[in-house]
């Protein structure tokens, strides 16, 4: 029997998605400028590099990418962003953008727009979250005109991204008999690059690129990404359905594991993700 919390086709719990609004709240104030904002600046370069008149953004979270999209594509651009969490996308809305954008709940294995209505649609770290990649490619490629490209990032896996590997570590010392992995099975679950590579063409694109590529996270101290990850991401409803008002508890450890191995201050530790181009 197939458990209802479970994602059926890709097998994680229905949680991973549960970003309300405490939630996103945390994600931008502290898990943005920690690793999101340079990838999302060179997905606008890309994007801008490929002269569109249309963008679609799907999985747009709190907006990092739509705000670096918005300030990077010309103003005769169009640009729609859209994100099945009603709370992220209401959040972005909220924080706005240097030019007018199209805001819209939606889900991407359902997209509200006709066929070969967009040159470019843009995914910033959302393509691991859906729970049928091969059937969200396809629907990407439906709403993307004739030689139109698909950009999309996605992170290494762990190992590769220093502070996510480290909190991981230190909350789940916290409940041995069931550590919280959300950060090792979701965000940093799918950076194969044969997998990649093989459901993007069998989502029936004939070209992709995958380009790998590392930056540093810099924090002022170890306490800030302790707060991002455990306090920013569906980690923290993990914490808490093992440790009701344990959420400062699992901070904690991770902010000493955290200093630990980086220091008092300030703290830098390796991101990694691949960029992957497809059309």
């Amino acid at each position: 029997m197939t458990d209802p919390s479970q994602d059926p086709s890709q097998g994680k719990p229905a949680a991973d998605t549960a970003f309300t609004d405490s939630v996103a709240r945390f994600y931008d104030a502290t898990l943005v400028p920690l690793i999101f904002e340079s990838y999302a600046q060179d997905l606008a370069d890309r994007a801008q590099a490929l002269a569109p008149k249309d963008v679609l953004e799907v999985a747009c979270g709190t907006g990092v990418a739509t705000r670096a999209l918005g300030f990077t594509l010309p103003g005769s651009c169009a640009l729609t962003a859209t994100d099945l969490n009603e709370a992220m996308v209401a959040y972005a809305e909220r924080v706005g953008s240097a030019r007018d954008v199209t805001w819209r709940q939606a889900d991407v294995m359902s997209l509200p727009f006709d066929d070969d209505a967009f040159d470019v649609v843009v995914c910033q770290f959302g393509a691991m979250f859906f729970p049928d990649r091969v059937a969200a490619y396809e629907e990407i490629r439906r709403v993307l005109r004739p030689g139109g490209s698909f950009l999309f990032s996605i992170w290494n896996g762990i190992e590769q991204n220093e502070f996510a590997a480290v909190v991981t570590e230190a909350v789940g010392e916290l409940y041995p008999g069931d550590p919280p992995m959300f950060l090792a099975r979701t965000p940093h679950g799918h950076g194969s690059p044969i997998e990649i590579e093989g459901e993007v063409r069998a989502a029936g694109f004939t070209h992709c690129e995958l380009a790998p590529r590392d930056d540093v996270s810099v924090a002022a101290d170890p306490e800030q990404p302790a707060i991002a990850y455990c306090q920013g991401t569906p980690l923290r409803g993990e914490i808490e359905a093992r440790d009701p008002g344990g959420l400062q508890r699992a901070t904690d450890a991770a902010t000493a594991a955290l200093r630990e191995r980086f220091g008092a201050g300030p703290v830098e530790g390796r991101i990694s993700v691949v960029v992957v181009s497809a059309r």
